[in-house]
């Protein structure tokens, strides 16, 4: 667990260095190339799905001052320890306002790396 919480921080602190510089090579470095991503909030019937090339960079634009922050609930190992399920809390203080999002993120080793396989994000508004 203690591996994966560094994993965690590191992702986290590089979506941090993101918002700023508005260059999301430092959070791509994090995503397998076979990454999807699910995001979605209430008034959605159906969840966006986005892949390893989405445009991060126009994601980072979008945003003025902002900075993200996870709380982990729930760490499952699976497949003899090549797979973590994190279940979370994400809240993303955006131009002092915070949104939160209860999210699932796969991770898997690739090469011996922690590499983010899959997530699911729901906001909760």
């Amino acid at each position: 667990m203690e591996n994966i919480q560094k994993v965690l921080d590191e992702y986290f602190a590089a979506w941090n260095e993101g918002f700023i510089s508005k260059n999301g090579e430092g959070i791509r470095h994090y995503m397998s190339p076979e990454f999807v991503g699910y995001w979605a909030h209430a008034n959605l019937n159906k969840p966006d799905e986005y892949g390893y090339n989405y445009d991060l960079d126009d994601v980072l634009r979008q945003y003025g001052k902002a900075e993200k922050s996870f709380e982990i609930l729930c760490v499952t190992e699976r497949k003899n320890g090549d797979e973590m399920i994190v279940v979370g809390r994400e809240t993303n203080l955006i131009n002092n306002e915070p949104y939160c999002a209860q999210c699932m993120f796969i991770w898997r080793k690739e090469n011996g790396v922690w590499k983010l396989l899959r997530e699911y994000i729901e906001l909760e508004r």
